[in-house]
């Protein structure tokens, strides 16, 4: 069992928990955690599938902003790099994956989801998108590229410049969502989503899946030294910095 990342195989399909603290934000070892678990479920025959999840309330708040105020220029662009790396290998995880977002999925926790084949998202008062403009951080043209690949390129472009936040119905209406379900349901669709893509022979599946991802995954590798590097230019400009400490204000606030 992982420090972060609780791994649970039931029947052929490897449920993946992130577990850290109450919102699941992510630093460097759950990062490099989850990577590492991918790794393992890709080369491991006894897996047919993964299921993403998160737990009630939380998806994963996206990037532990506290934590990584707190990174030396050292530490941050080894973070980001190995946020990258973990997103190109989901994106190309050759087995289904099926996110099951369990409650918000702001930023970075969306990034996650979208990485995946098909989301299941809880039913309520919860927010996924990509809101990373308003909090100071650049989004980088494979994101975009990611986030297109669902809902459109026009659609995207107008989320990501104002960093919209939709509930789970104005999600599955656009296609960032493919299916909402009560709460306490969500595992159980989540798997059985895994199970209909598993039933397929399992070579034609996967390069089926590449293929189709094949341009997207040339973007991810292609950009992803420009990307860290635009988005490490600007997180260490005073302008974000000021962002950045007054976000963790009210972070640290709010736990108080």
């Amino acid at each position: 069992m992982g420090e972060f990342i609780k791994s649970q195989n039931t029947d052929h399909i490897l449920h993946l928990g992130l577990d850290r603290g109450r919102s699941n934000a992510l630093h460097m070892e759950m990062v490099l955690e989850l990577t590492q678990e991918l790794e393992r479920a890709k080369n491991d025959p006894a897996v047919e599938g993964i299921v993403l999840h998160g737990k009630e309330g939380f998806f994963s708040s996206g990037l532990d902003l506290i934590t990584l105020y707190e990174y030396d220029e050292k530490g941050i662009t080894e973070f980001w790099n190995a946020f990258m790396d973990l997103v190109y290998n989901l994106t190309s995880f050759p087995k289904p994956s099926i996110a099951a977002v369990t409650g918000h999925s702001p930023a970075g926790g969306c990034v996650l989801a979208i990485c995946c084949d098909y989301r299941v998202m809880a039913e309520g008062e919860f927010i996924i998108g990509l809101n990373e403009v308003p909090v100071g951080i650049v989004v980088p043209s494979s994101i975009f590229s990611l986030y297109s690949f669902w809902i459109g390129q026009a659609q995207a472009y107008r989320n990501l410049l104002e960093g919209k936040l939709l509930n789970p119905t104005d999600a599955y209406s656009c296609g960032l969502i493919d299916e909402t379900v009560p709460a306490d349901r969500i595992l159980t669709a989540a798997a059985r989503k895994a199970k209909v893509y598993a039933q397929f022979d399992k070579t034609a599946w996967a390069t089926t899946k590449l293929n189709l991802r094949k341009e997207l995954l040339k973007t991810l590798e292609d950009s992803k030294t420009i990307a860290i590097n635009q988005v490490l230019e600007q997180w260490w400009k005073p302008s974000t910095r000021q962002i950045l400490k007054t976000i963790i204000g009210n972070l640290t606030a709010k736990k108080a």
